[in-house]
């Protein structure tokens, strides 16, 4: 008969220190970097849909469309510049792209680079197939889990967003995940969205602009965050989210304007292209890689025009439409199927990729969000997809964003990368000493064993918040579930968190330059 134990065996010296809260205590205290279980830039690239000879095909259908289909509705100085670059612009007003000028883009294009945190600890290398998940969205609403309803975004609910994803271990960098809804001029929209994320964490933040008007005060913004333009230039924190096309194959003109104005401001360009199958991309799941590779290649030619070798992400989003509704679908299996393919095919050109996972179809953080979130996220992982985008918060197909949620994918999300980081096969890994011990030496059980006490916290993911007690223990601390315990720990960071990464005399400065910076100091903690 097999012996049930509940937790492992300690030495004396821990059973004194406190029994299974010591132990836990110990396997909750701080590991270097480069022995924790999990991590940023964790290698993934074992999960692979698309064989070889379907990349192959992929690409020369890709290939196929620009050189003959094109782009329409071009803005006269992206015509300009893609002319000088080798593009032939037509009489009916489209854009096309000789194959020669694509292979030699690609072949030229930023690779290998760096999306750096304003704490350099948060800089992350996005090539080959390192993997880092982070948030992004447009979502419209806030998903209050006490009330089970959804209320408008607003601008403090983007801070606190970002003031929690800075407390998340496994989040790796923060893109805007909300709209804010009292923000009702363009211009203040935009300048407050990237303030509140900038000053709400230490990590790498994405963003997006509404115009190009609206590029050059949020330079001046982070320029002065970073010490100066040349210290921006050289460490980039902020990325621009930008959705430079209409899908199928047209630019979005005042998107193009904005790509532009931060390629010039020294800014790195997320491309991307969110075509959705079955409405705006083909419904056969190849058709809209193909429509959504050759869309990000058009704007990677479009930036390298530019400025050859600016740093662009090659941001291939196809989104799953529910077919007998016509409404998304982000939680499924065919999303999951989308965004790895597009992993492969970054890979395939060499260029640092990011595509959208863990954006569930469900309303609040239930059964269904946990398997939609977990089906994609592990599967955009398992691929190599260097960035994950909004892999944590989102719920109703990106239409709702939920703080609780962010706390409780965070666990989710370690559980996504230690599946990332595989099993190590080595002579030690193999355990035949420790198999010897056991059986011909000891009690018959590795509960003990130095092994066991050695790669308990090197080996396994231990979640923050998800609920691993016994029957007996969960009854005797109130029978607690996963969502009371999300609420209880971002009231805690809400309430405690307040980053001062950016100085009060920068912070003023801003605001003295700046009349439109609608977020209160008192908000953010400032006495």
């Amino acid at each position: 008969m097999p012996v049930t134990v509940d937790e492992p065996q300690a030495p004396a010296s821990s059973r004194r220190a406190g029994g299974r809260d010591a132990r836990r205590a110990m396997r909750a205290a701080p590991l270097a970097e480069d022995i924790r279980p999990v991590r940023p830039g964790l290698e993934g690239g074992r999960y692979r849909p698309l064989a070889e000879n379907d990349i192959e095909r992929i690409h020369e259908a890709v290939l196929t469309v620009l050189e003959t289909v094109g782009f329409a509705n071009a803005i006269p100085s992206c015509v300009e510049a893609l002319k000088r670059a080798g593009a032939h612009y037509g009489e009916d007003g489209r854009i096309r792209f000789p194959r020669a000028l694509v292979l030699e883009t690609i072949r030229s294009a930023a690779r290998h680079f760096t999306l750096h945190g304003q704490d350099p600890k948060h800089d992350m290398v996005v090539q080959g197939r390192r993997v880092h998940y982070g948030t992004a969205g447009a979502a419209v609403h806030v998903v209050d889990v006490e009330k089970r309803e959804y209320r408008e975004s607003l601008l403090q609910d983007i801070y606190d967003a970002a003031r929690i994803v800075d407390r998340m271990d496994n989040i790796h960098f923060f893109q805007r995940p909300m709209v804010p809804r009292d923000m009702v001029d363009p211009a203040d929209l935009d300048l407050n969205t990237l303030y509140a994320c900038v000053t709400g964490t230490t990590k790498h933040v994405g963003t997006s602009f509404t115009v190009r008007e609206n590029v050059a005060p949020a330079l001046d913004m982070l320029y002065a965050i970073a010490g100066g333009e040349e210290n921006f230039r050289a460490r980039p924190f902020v990325s621009n989210s930008n959705c430079f096309v209409v899908p199928p194959m047209k630019f979005a003109e005042d998107a193009c304007g904005v790509l532009e104005a931060c390629v010039e401001g020294g800014i790195p360009i997320l491309l991307l292209s969110a075509g959705q199958a079955g409405a705006t991309a083909p419904a056969a799941i190849a058709g809209a890689v193909v429509q959504a590779v050759a869309e990000v290649l058009a704007g990677l030619v479009y930036v390298n025009a530019l400025k050859p070798g600016h740093p662009c992400i090659f941001g291939t989003w196809p989104f799953v439409s529910d077919l007998r509704t016509g409404a998304m679908s982000g939680g499924s299996g065919e999303q999951a199927l989308l965004t790895a393919a597009c992993a492969q095919m970054a890979q395939y050109y060499d260029l640092p990729g990011g595509s959208a996972a863990g954006m569930a179809d469900s309303k609040l953080p239930d059964i269904q969000s946990g398997y939609e979130k977990g089906i994609t996220d592990v599967m955009a992982g398992l691929s190599g997809l260097n960035l994950i985008y909004e892999s944590a918060g989102m719920h109703a197909s990106l239409l709702g964003f939920c703080l609780e949620s962010l706390i409780i994918d965070n666990d989710m999300i370690g559980q996504c990368l230690r599946c990332v980081r595989g099993i190590e096969v080595s002579d030690a890994a193999l355990s035949i000493e420790a198999i010897t011990d056991v059986c011909l030496n000891g009690p018959g059980h590795y509960l003990g064993h130095e092994q066991t006490l050695r790669l308990m916290q090197t080996e396994y993911f231990y979640p923050a918040i998800a609920d691993r007690f016994s029957p007996k223990e969960w009854n005797e601390k109130g029978r607690p579930d996963i969502l009371q315990r999300a609420i209880a720990e971002k009231r805690r960071i809400l309430e405690s968190h307040f980053p001062r990464h950016v100085p009060r005399d920068v912070d003023d400065a801003l605001r003295a330059r700046h009349a439109n910076i609608h977020l209160p100091k008192k908000a953010m903690g400032w006495g």
